[in-house]
């Protein structure tokens, strides 16, 4: 599993530096998680091409600070119109590379439309329980300040049955055995179903003082 060394510098030097505007859940450590887990679901395909594998990655989320909603669209886009890239790729494989970045998200409809795809897409979900967590709040804090500690509490909880349930969008989206991911199902399922449990956790989790009036503004926890 031998990577491009030249195309990891490259990557390294002047992609991974851009994850620095993105928040949380999105940051450098989450695209090396990606990176180590689609490597590790590419090691399961005959004639993968690894450097495709590590570039999708690294740039699946590059795009999330310009525009959060539609980040997959920005960062394929972002891909595409790197000329560096063509230093280390034909025309064919960065097309396909772009469409792997645009299909990764678990809300898409249907499936991605290569292998390529699928493995960012598999490699981009959780296996740990305090992650969605995480997210949930640092995109809560940012984009709904003026919202009490109360309501993104049970909105983060009900945004993660809607992901993770028995019916949720992302329960599905696994396209490799990954026992870590079923397990993990299984746990964010249990803690959900709770909202008591649920609470404890996600305060824990996040830093946040459980003695605190559910009745404060999210803006005002930075204070505190």
């Amino acid at each position: 599993m031998n990577i491009n060394d030249k195309l990891k510098e490259y990557i390294e030097g002047n992609i991974f530096t851009s994850y620095e505007r993105n928040d949380e859940g999105h940051n450098l450590k989450h695209i090396k998680y990606v990176i180590d887990r689609s490597l590790k679901f590419a090691s399961t395909i005959e004639n993968i091409n690894y450097d495709m594998v590590y570039t999708i990655a690294a740039y699946h989320d590059i795009g999330h600070y310009i525009d959060a909603k539609n980040h997959e669209k920005v960062s394929a886009d972002m891909l595409l119109n790197d000329k560096k890239l063509r230093d280390f790729f034909t025309k064919e494989e960065i097309q396909i590379m772009s469409e792997a970045v645009y299909d990764h998200r678990a809300s898409m409809e249907g499936e991605p439309r290569s292998i390529y795809g699928k493995i960012v897409s598999s490699a981009d979900r959780n296996v740990l329980i305090e992650e969605p967590l995480r997210r949930t709040y640092s995109y809560r804090l940012e984009h709904n300040p003026d919202d009490t500690l109360d309501s993104i509490i049970e909105e983060s909880r009900i945004h993660l049955v809607n992901k993770f349930g028995k019916k949720g969008y992302a329960s599905e989206k696994m396209y490799f055995e990954d026992l870590d991911y079923k397990k993990f199902l299984e746990d964010i399922s249990a803690l959900t179903s709770d909202k008591e449990l649920f609470r404890k956790k996600y305060l824990e989790t996040n830093g946040i003082n459980d003695n605190l009036d559910g009745k404060i503004k999210v803006k005002e926890l930075k204070r505190i």
